[in-house]
């Protein structure tokens, strides 16, 4: 099978200064770009995380802070990146789990307004974990029978990450080729925010899924404990997590609209049985 695209979609890789969403940076970003017409555009960018990069992390990647100093810093290249992946299907290898999130992080600390709520998102790794149980080298030797180069790099990750993709396309009939049909299978829960600390129930009710309150419904326990809220805004989680948190409970806390007088006479009649 052919990836059957309606829209764009993006293939992107991030390396970091480690793998904590809320608190670590990017340092490198490489984009590839398909559009429908099978026409690919890529990018990659060194960036300045504007915090040390530990020697663990340099070791996996080999970037260093000597190599990044004199990089553009995220809030710099927020707006190329964000110009590059706006309406955008987005994919990746452990991109639901840590790409996605951690770049929505990167981009709301730049103020920009990253809403996903229109994008799916293909997580290549889910796919092949659900199938074959291996890493990416493994995955791309697996698939594509290549030995992967320089991995850790996030553009030979990003280019590996696709062809893997393409050739799943092609072992796999029952994994779909629609974008939609690949979202759905490479996820595993159905999140409302990218983390998964708030998941959605069998009856699309807002759940968190983490500490005392685990399977309980967002809306339950905001009202059992009011103080439940802010606790959560002020510790260390995702801004996107508090910014999901925020949306649900504005809704719950919308006024309704207020009756006017002919309604509420209205309301009165149908009450009693009034004429």
């Amino acid at each position: 099978m052919k990836l059957q695209l309606t829209k764009p979609i993006v293939f992107f890789d991030l390396e970091t200064t480690g793998i904590n969403i809320a608190t670590d940076r990017i340092v490198e970003i490489s984009i590839l770009k398909i559009f429908p017409n099978g026409t690919e555009e890529s990018k990659t960018w060194l960036v300045n995380p504007e915090i040390e990069i530990p020697k663990e992390a340099s070791d996996i990647h080999g970037i260093t802070n000597e190599k990044v100093v004199t990089e553009p810093t995220f809030n710099e290249l927020a707006p190329a990146v964000y110009a590059m992946i706006k309406d955008c299907d987005l994919a990746g290898f452990n991109s639901n789990r840590f790409d996605i999130p951690l770049l929505a992080e990167e981009m709301l600390r730049a103020k920009v307004d990253f809403d996903f709520s229109n994008t799916k998102a293909i997580d290549v790794q889910v796919i092949f974990h659900k199938k074959e149980q291996r890493t990416l080298s493994a995955g791309y030797k697996f698939y594509c029978d290549k030995d992967l180069e320089n991995a850790h790099s996030a553009e030979a990750d990003t280019k590996a990450t696709y062809e893997i993709l393409l050739a799943q396309l092609e072992k796999y009939e029952d994994i779909g080729s629609t974008v939609d049909e690949l979202a759905t299978y490479s996820t595993h829960k159905k999140r409302a925010d990218f983390a998964g600390f708030i998941q959605f129930n069998d009856e699309e009710q807002e759940i968190f899924t983490f500490g005392k309150y685990k399977g309980r419904t967002v809306l339950d326990v905001l009202k059992e404990n009011p103080g439940y809220y802010n606790w959560i805004q002020n510790a260390d989680f995702p801004l996107y997590t508090k910014k999901v948190l925020k949306q649900i409970k504005e809704k719950a806390v919308t006024p309704k609209k207020a009756m006017s007088e002919a309604e509420k006479l209205k309301a009165l009649q149908q009450k009693f049985n009034l004429r």
